[in-house]
Parts: structure tokens; sequence; C-alpha cells
């Protein structure tokens, strides 16, 4: 039912997204989390991949090789804050993922690893931050 819904909504990511990532290899960070459906508010257990400035996420860890086509891409150069979200969603080790347009909730499976995940993707965003670009670098001399 769920690739029919992608194929009819075109939720497939554009391959842009994740094209030149080789995200089968060395990720910075793997594992489980449970994530709000974008479409079909249902709860799905997902397998999450940290690369390059890029959350992708697959049906299961057996489905990433080169040529997997990942079922969700977020560029964290685009999110402005990750935070916990215990309160939000009323589930614990809960913890969002907000960009300018929306908010994506994700449920870990304890709260160390709640943590590991915002840290690492707070990382990922002040790394991959388009806030300040050569143009905008002024000489102040």
């Amino acid at each position: 039912m769920e690739s029919l819904f992608r194929s009819v909504t075109g939720a497939n990511p554009n391959p842009s997204d994740y094209e030149e990532i080789e995200f089968w290899s060395n990720p910075e960070r793997t594992g489980w989390l449970t994530k709000q459906g974008e479409y079909i508010k249902t709860w799905r257990r997902r397998w999450f991949i940290l690369k390059q400035g890029k959350l992708l996420w697959f049906k299961d860890p057996s489905s990433v090789t080169r040529a997997s086509v990942p079922r969700g891409v977020v560029s964290v150069s685009e999110c402005l804050t990750v935070k916990g979200a215990e309160d939000v969603i009323n589930k614990p080790f809960a913890f969002e993922l907000s960009t300018s347009r929306d908010t994506t909730y994700f449920i870990a499976d304890t709260e160390k690893e709640k943590e590991e995940w915002i840290n690492s993707i707070g990382r990922s965003i002040v790394q991959h931050s388009r806030s300040v670009t050569d143009n905008e670098v002024v000489d102040y001399m």
C-alpha cells in the first residue's frame, strides 16, 4: 500500500537530493528511528543514515545498497532546530527536526539514542549551515 501511495503522490525523494552521496559507505550515524509519515500520519520504524549533511531513511538496513532509493531525504542545511519533543507529542524519547516549512517528529529507542541523534544532527546542521556564504562576508578593513 505504501509503495502505491508513494508512486501516486510522487513522494519519492528527488535523486539530486542524494545522488552524490555514498550513503551505503561509512555513514556518520545510522540506526533505527520511528518516524511519523508525511501524508498518512502513522508511525513507522525506519533505518536512518546521516551522511554529508543529509538524513536519509530506508525500510531496513538490508535495503541499503549502492542501487537503493531512499524512502526520504532531509537536507540538514535547511534545518533550523533539532530538539527533544516528548512534551509536544507525548511519547518518550521523541525529538523534532524543523525547517522553515515543516517539523518532522522522530522517536528513538532510548534516551541515550535520542541524545546521540540530536547531537549528531545538530553538529551536521552547524557544519552544513548556509547562514554565511562567501558573498556575505564583509571586509571591515
